[in-house]
């Protein structure tokens, strides 16, 4: 298990191995430690990877949105003096490395998405949660999974405090007014880079027809299934995550 975090800046951040570089971009509701069965296998493959932290509850609100989320990658990118990194990202994390992409496809080799955002989500619904509703919020980190036992308790735990902090919440409701903003269908077509989409059949965040969508608006995409997976399939079923991946890699000599 890799624990350390690393501070430098505005920036914190989870790093292994060495080789060519991947940054893996959690969610809105991520950690970077969703991640870390992923880190460990890919630094064990000769890849440099990386799990920044995004800032989502310390950027000043007006800044919580997945552009300023982009430009913050832009900069990690730029402090670790990467070349043309492979970006992976989930849900959010998605969303943002498709920004990248189309602001500054020089910056970026591949894309790897799974649930990722930018055409549709299905975010936190119309009820946010009360204050205090453990049993609530336990529910919403429930759904994320396909087996709800995937939820651990540091999960609920973190949600919780999230739901009991105003400003909190409040970057969290405009970072999901943002992906909504931020569509990005009009873009795909003319994002060439070669794409690795990953999905869970069961999610229910980012639904399989947003797979589809995501497959048929890309010119080179290729698109994998899980069974019995939800919105997170690195952290529900990391194995077959990581072997479709790495499989992939090989595939286009990544």
């Amino acid at each position: 298990m890799i624990d350390k975090i690393y501070t430098e800046g505005e920036f914190k951040y989870k790093e292994a191995g060495e080789g060519k570089p991947i940054i893996l971009l959690h969610g809105l509701m991520g950690t970077v430690g969703m991640f870390d069965r992923i880190l460990e296998y890919f630094a064990d493959k000769g890849y440099h990877v990386m799990v920044p932290e995004l800032p989502i509850y310390s950027l000043p609100l007006l800044k919580t949105n997945v552009k300023h989320f982009s430009l913050f990658i832009k900069r990690f990118i730029e402090h670790k003096n990467l070349e043309k990194p492979i970006l992976v990202g989930n849900s959010l994390g998605g969303h943002i490395a498709l920004y990248i992409t189309k602001h500054y496809p020089e910056m970026v080799s591949n894309l790897v998405l799974t649930g990722s955002s930018g055409l549709y989500e299905s975010a936190m619904g119309d009820s946010y949660p009360k204050r205090g509703d453990r049993v609530y919020v336990r529910k919403k980190v429930e759904m994320v999974f396909y087996d709800p036992a995937t939820a651990t308790e540091e999960m609920v735990d973190d949600l919780f405090e999230v739901v009991n902090d105003r400003g909190s919440v409040l970057r969290i409701l405009s970072l999901a007014k943002s992906a909504i903003r931020h569509n990005m269908a009009k873009d795909l077509p003319d994002m060439k880079l070669e794409t690795c989409l990953v999905w869970g059949k069961q999610d229910t965040v980012t639904p399989p027809e947003v797979a589809n969508d995501f497959n048929k608006l890309m010119p080179n995409s290729e698109l994998f299934w899980i069974d019995k997976c939800g919105h997170a399939p690195m952290t529900e079923h990391p194995d077959q995550f990581n072997k479709i991946v790495h499989d992939w890699l090989i595939k286009h000599n990544l």
